[in-house]
């Protein structure tokens, strides 16, 4: 190899690994985020939240009930048994309900009609599918039980699909997706203003002008946030228009779920913006925060499948909370308590990823 080629390709690697910073971005986050991931993530759907409503002595339909909690696929879903079922699925504190016949599950059995009804959400595609076979082997077992070889009477159940009947997964990811794409849009381009403004010397002229501190944050967010909220009434057209996607909730809810993500997640992107030195390290910074952020986000895998101490650190992502707002929104019609709580979560983490980025922003200019 020529001389000076080695020279310059060992200049190039010196120059990159000398920063503690790019060293822990370029190889422990790598490690640390596979560890995490590689125990967190599974495509198995588990923790089910189920409710069953019957008659108070319906000792049948107990047992089939105990059947499905006691196979690890279910959890019980907190309601009070005179609560609806259908709002139950809406709020998203069930996943499925199973609903007994009125006369009871053993008197409807003998009678050859032993069938039940279960509720589905089908906004997750993926989890209303693995819920019906595994309804469908629970309840199987149940006959067999009860009724030995003979199986008759035997016991059934009817599936009532709600939100997506058709149970296509567009319905499903593409909200989601739409999520993602704009955090990842305003995170990146955020992230990398205030190290593009140093590498081009221009940083100096704004640190000069006769502004505030607060003034020159505002400059250099308030655009980043109208682009954000641009792209997010883009995705919305698009997956409206080309997937079909609807929009079942009232616009209003559906601006303030976008403006509370987008000013967070810009925030975060100028807080990682004062961190770095360079572009690089921004785009780095901003990888660093987005990977884990979708995994942990419900957009592709399950949070309730995830371990307890993943779950926990799932509730810091914003991500996830303005998942949950636009599926309910787009496919649920916006569920007041879906929507009052995840906002007032999402709505937290922007004022306080405001104010780090505001007191980190102003260290930086000082």
């Amino acid at each position: 190899m020529n001389r000076t080629l080695r020279a310059f390709i060992r200049k190039e690697l010196i120059q990159t690994l000398r920063d503690v910073r790019m060293r822990a971005l370029l190889f422990g986050a790598p490690i640390i985020q596979l560890t995490i991931f590689g125990f967190a993530l599974s495509t198995e759907i588990k923790n089910i939240k189920l409710a069953a409503f019957s008659q108070p002595r319906d000792a049948m339909f107990g047992r089939v009930t105990e059947g499905f909690y006691a196979s690890g696929w279910f959890a019980r879903a907190g309601y009070t048994p005179g609560e609806d079922p259908f709002e139950l699925i809406a709020s998203g504190r069930a996943d499925a309900v199973l609903i007994a016949p009125k006369e009871g599950l053993a008197r409807s059995a003998e009678r050859g009609d032993g069938k039940m009804q279960l509720l589905v959400d089908a906004s997750n595609a993926t989890k209303a599918r693995a819920v019906e076979v595994y309804a469908k082997n629970i309840i199987a077992a149940a006959a067999a039980r009860e009724y030995g070889a003979r199986g008759e009477p035997a016991l059934k159940f009817d599936v009532r699909v709600l939100y997506n009947p058709a149970m296509e997964s567009s319905m499903f990811l593409v909200p989601g997706v739409m999520g993602m794409l704009v955090c990842l849009i305003t995170i990146i381009l955020t992230a990398m203003s205030l190290t593009r403004e140093r590498e081009m010397g221009t940083f100096e002229t704004i640190v000069s002008a006769p502004l505030s501190n607060a003034e020159v944050l505002l400059g250099k967010t308030v655009p980043y946030i109208i682009l954000g909220l641009a792209d997010a009434l883009l995705v919305v057209l698009a997956g409206y228009l080309i997937f079909g996607v609807p929009v079942r909730g009232p616009l209003w809810q559906l601006a303030l779920a976008a403006l509370a993500l987008v000013v967070t997640t810009v925030s975060i992107g100028t807080f990682i913006s004062t961190v770095a030195k360079n572009q690089q390290q921004a785009m780095l910074g901003g990888f660093m925060f987005l990977f884990p952020s979708i995994l942990m986000s419900g957009i592709m895998y399950p949070v309730e499948n995830m371990p307890k101490a993943v779950i926990a650190a799932a509730y810091l992502d914003p991500l996830m909370y303005f998942v949950r707002l636009i599926r309910s929104i787009m496919l649920k019609g916006g569920d007041a308590h879906v929507f009052w709580t995840n906002l007032g979560a999402l709505a937290l983490m922007a004022l306080s990823a405001a104010g780090f980025a505001y007191k980190r922003f102003r260290q930086t200019l000082n």
